[in-house]
């Protein structure tokens, strides 16, 4: 399993209308193969800033499989002009600490 994590920061007045569009959008998101599940967390500190987590089954579901289609496609017209700046996005995998 991969987690992807995004720190978002959403520009200043545009949350409520953030929070709307990430509404419309997850379910592009959650059709695409390998797609294990989402969160979004907002920031105690900053209202502003967002934590975005998806779980996929592979690196190339998320890299390829989602990056690669036409929903991706929608979901970038319904979310990244809400980003300033634009976010990295890492990805992490389980370490067996036994």
């Amino acid at each position: 399993m991969i987690l992807e994590a995004a720190m978002l920061q959403v520009k200043a007045g545009l949350t409520a209308e953030f929070e709307n569009s990430f509404r419309a959008a997850s379910p592009l998101i959650s059709s695409i193969e390998g797609y294990l599940g989402h969160e979004l967390k907002r920031c105690v500190e900053d209202d502003h800033k967002y934590l975005l987590l998806v779980r996929w089954r592979s690196l190339e579901d998320h890299t390829v499989g989602f990056r690669e289609s036409p929903q991706y496609q929608e979901w970038k017209a319904l979310l990244h002009h809400y980003y300033s700046p634009f976010p990295v996005v890492e990805h992490f995998t389980d370490i067996n600490l036994s």
